[in-house]
């Protein structure tokens, strides 16, 4: 069985800062783990997001995760930029001056959420 956890939270709200957590002990368990963001959930994919020394950057703690567990970080495409969140194709495509999206975050469509989810898969949501 895998779990989903849809991030449609800030990165700066409690449930932003909840979903790594949990993504922390689940990925620690050995558990099954897949996530998707969403909504203001995609402001976590930013690279120029900045976080005062005194606070962990949940940016940097998701990056830390995927390196560490091979965590795929998937990130709706039409949320993103609706947030100013862009990779360099999706820049050219739609002339805009720039990117910003911090590896090892992708954009990928909202099918790929669809794909995720069937009968074996516990969905929570952030």
């Amino acid at each position: 069985m895998t779990t989903l956890l849809l991030i449609t939270s800030s990165p700066h709200s409690h449930q932003g800062k909840k979903a790594v957590r949990t993504a922390k002990e689940r990925l620690t368990a050995g558990e099954m783990l897949s996530v998707f963001f969403y909504g203001d959930g995609a402001y976590t994919a930013s690279r120029l997001l900045w976080q005062t020394a005194d606070v962990p950057s949940i940016t940097d703690e998701w990056a830390r995760l995927s390196q560490q567990h091979n965590l795929d970080l998937p990130v709706c495409v039409s949320t993103a930029l609706a947030r100013g969140i862009t990779d360099v194709d999706n820049a050219n495509r739609h002339s805009l001056d720039g990117d910003n999206l911090r590896a090892p975050f992708r954009l990928v469509g909202l099918s790929e959420l669809a794909l995720q989810i069937d009968d074996d898969v516990t969905v929570i949501q952030f």
